[in-house]
């Protein structure tokens, strides 16, 4: 038995664990049994949660402000027939008490009303939370109440929910190609690569190493990701650089503490992104594959300006990150503190890892003393991955999903990416006449219709070298299956989430980076590429300076059913060499002149969401590149029960939603953001970098 602070008897002290990157005030409405709920920075910003004896409210008051201490906000519930409504009032009260305690706050990095950005997001248990307990494991699963899907690890924490600000998305126009990604300096990179004679691929490589630097909460070479090409000859191939589970992982291994599966060692899946690159540049590339890292080792090497974006989440997670070494060493001053907006970062030994790759390609990366210093840091962090690992990681090239809608060509990426569910909403919605009116309540009624019943077939995708999906995606793909499924919807009301027949848990992932790119041949390039929740693992490799994912926590767990009675996906179990399902969700658009639109998304679970009604928005409701993705956008993936809606959220269409009885709930404007490359009928390049995440894209 492990041992039980203060006093407490060991047959009340059972312990789990809960991730606090997306906490909501609604994490726990239905909860089961009696906890203690606190917070300790030692353990990545989580809550610790265990079974206790008495009822009290308090705050260590002489452990504030002590960076390497924990803090706890400690309640004890007795043990009474009384306990599951304790409980409930409870999760109310302990978020007021959060959000009123700014010390408190800021030991987990979201302060205020911001803190509850997630109306989505998952609390974990694990099965020593039930030995000895009087309730049982099923009633303890329904800890996670209706929030069965984790936040992405996207969005502004400085801005609250339901507030926000008008998005005003910056945009550029050329004559020869255009790049959009999160960051401006990365944009330019790309240009600046296609202005040197290279292609869309080279331009989306060297944007993206940028990326990975300037905005490494989110991506970089210690994770992975897609690439979807469409070639100037109007072929197109999909490049798979999806991370892949280690040789001696298991689909039990995070049953006990799913906690593991997104901190430290064993969250770490062997990363893709310089393999897949390497494949797409050997390929479609033209300038030489050291050209492409030049700016970004420059950049590292030199310092490079701390933007608006990566300040934010520096800020948010700075308690975190100050108990590691490698994380002090670049985000953190001589005076211990965190690095501010503007402040100069330099990555030295990183811009070292990425010269050594630019010289010697991928091997260096896979299969040296590089690969070594990795794999030891990896295993001091607890996780399993070998040298072996990353020797026989290897990009998939596949051939992408195709369809039609209204006379265009929509171009996506097959499993395990959501392409094909991106496929089968769109077959559903063509069949509306949604035309030219995107303030029409029934239209907005039927997309949201149309995003649950796609999220419902998202629940029986996985791997295709491990799962045979292709019934799965031949139903998304099929005209037929969308009129059925359209026959389903009702335009008077929606439904309770088992009328959309889900066969599984909804899983998600979180966030993301995405960038579009088109170039003067008419090639174009939509790469999503990830390392999942904020600074992935939170384990760095001091010596090479990389950054690993935390994608492990992207594979379903076996055995715990969830509060609706769903069990996870068995396609999206762990096995060894297999990779996790995605939702992203990269398109190229055709008409009949070829490329007309290059889009994808950041963002976890609002990807799929948010891509479709940014096309919407311009091939239905005739809007520009920019005005589609400044527009209020809103998210339901079936569960939870709730129809999350961006603030400015035309109030007529909100309150005629409600009257079809749709739970509304706010998001924030940061969890989803669109990358987006249009060419007009002019030949002009417009590229639009959306303003939820400050990007900024270039064009010549």
């Amino acid at each position: 038995m492990k041992h039980c602070p203060n006093g407490l008897k060991p047959q009340y002290c059972h312990h789990s664990h809960v991730s606090i990157h997306d906490l909501s005030h609604q994490s726990a409405q239905k909860v089961h049994g009696n906890f203690e709920v606190g917070f300790n920075e030692k353990v990545h910003d989580e809550i610790e949660i265990k079974s206790c004896e008495k009822a009290e409210f308090k705050i260590d008051e002489k452990n504030q402000g002590e960076s390497n201490k924990p803090i706890y906000s400690k309640t004890r519930a007795a043990h009474s027939n009384g306990a599951l409504v304790f409980l409930g009032i409870l999760a109310i009260c302990s978020v007021f008490f959060l959000l009123t305690s700014n010390k408190l706050v800021d030991i987990i990095g979201y302060r205020d009303s911001a803190f509850k950005e997630a109306i989505p997001s998952f609390l974990f248990l694990d099965d020593s939370l039930h030995d000895n307990s009087p309730y049982s494991l099923e009633e303890f699963s329904n800890f996670k109440s209706d929030v069965l899907s984790k936040a992405p690890a996207e969005g502004n924490p400085e801005i609250p929910d339901g507030q926000g600000v008008v998005i005003n998305s910056k945009q550029a126009l050329g004559k020869n190609g255009a790049v959009a990604t999160d960051e401006s300096r990365c944009s330019q990179i790309g240009i600046d690569a296609l202005k040197d004679g290279g292609s869309a691929v080279d331009a989306a490589i060297a944007s993206a190493l940028c990326v990975g630097l300037l905005n490494s909460f989110s991506a970089g070479i210690g994770g992975g990701g897609f690439m979807l090409v469409r070639k100037p000859n109007g072929d197109s191939d999909v490049i798979d650089f999806r991370e892949v589970a280690p040789a001696s992982s298991n689909k039990d291994m995070f049953i006990k503490n799913i906690t593991l599966a997104q901190l430290g060692g064993l969250s770490i899946a062997v990363p893709g992104e310089i393999r897949g690159f390497e494949l797409a540049h050997k390929r479609y590339g033209k300038l030489k594959w050291s050209r492409l890292f030049e700016p970004t080792i420059k950049l590292a090497r030199d310092g490079y300006k701390i933007g608006k974006m990566l300040a934010i989440h520096l800020k948010s997670q700075q308690k975190s990150l100050a108990l590691s070494e490698g994380f002090r060493q670049i985000f953190f001053d001589s005076n211990g503190n965190v690095l501010k907006e503007g402040d100069l970062a330099k990555r030295v030994n990183f811009s070292n890892t990425l010269q050594r790759i630019s010289e010697e390609g991928s091997a260096a990366f896979y299969n040296s003393e590089i690969t070594s210093s990795m794999v030891n840091t990896i295993r001091q962090n607890n996780g399993i991955l070998t040298q072996k690992d990353f020797n026989l990681y290897s990009p998939i090239l596949r051939k992408p999903l195709t369809i039609t809608y209204n006379k265009r060509k929509v171009i996506t990426c097959p499993p395990p990416t959501s392409g094909s569910i991106l496929a089968s909403i769109l077959n559903v919605l063509e069949g509306y006449n949604l035309k030219g009116d995107d303030n029409r309540p029934l239209n907005i009624h039927r997309i949201v219709e149309s995003f649950k019943f796609g999220y419902a077939q998202r629940s029986s995708l996985g791997d295709p070298a491990f799962v045979d999906v292709s019934k799965v995606v031949s139903n998304n793909m099929d005209k037929d299956f969308a009129s059925e499924v359209r026959e389903k919807i009702t335009d008077d009301k929606t439904h309770g989430f088992k009328y959309y027949e889900p066969e599984h848990d909804i899983d998600v992932d979180h966030g993301t980076t995405h960038l579009s790119v088109l170039d003067k041949d008419d090639m174009a390039v939509s790469l999503t590429s990830s390392i999942n929740l904020l600074f992935g693992s939170r384990v760095i490799d001091i010596n090479s300076g990389v950054i690993f994912n935390d994608h492990m926590d992207d594979f379903s767990t076996p055995k715990l059913k969830n509060a609706f009675g769903l069990y996870p996906s068995p396609n999206n179990y762990i096995s060894p060499g297999k990779r996790p399902l995605s939702t992203a969700s990269a398109v190229v658009i055709e008409n009949e002149n070829g490329v007309e639109f290059v889009l994808g998304a950041s963002g976890g679970s609002r990807i799929l969401t948010s891509t479709t009604q940014v096309f919407l928005n311009m091939v239905e409701f005739n809007k520009t590149l920019k005005e589609a993705i400044d527009s209020p956008r809103l998210h339901h993936q079936l569960l939870p029960e709730v129809l999350l809606v961006e603030p400015f959220y035309p109030k007529n269409i909100v309150n005629e939603l409600k009257e079809r009885k749709h739970k509304i709930g706010p998001m924030n404007q940061g969890t989803s953001v669109v990358q987006g490359v249009r060419k007009l009928q002019d030949g002009t390049f417009n590229a639009v970098s959306d303003g939820r995440k400050f990007g900024g894209p270039a064009a010549y």
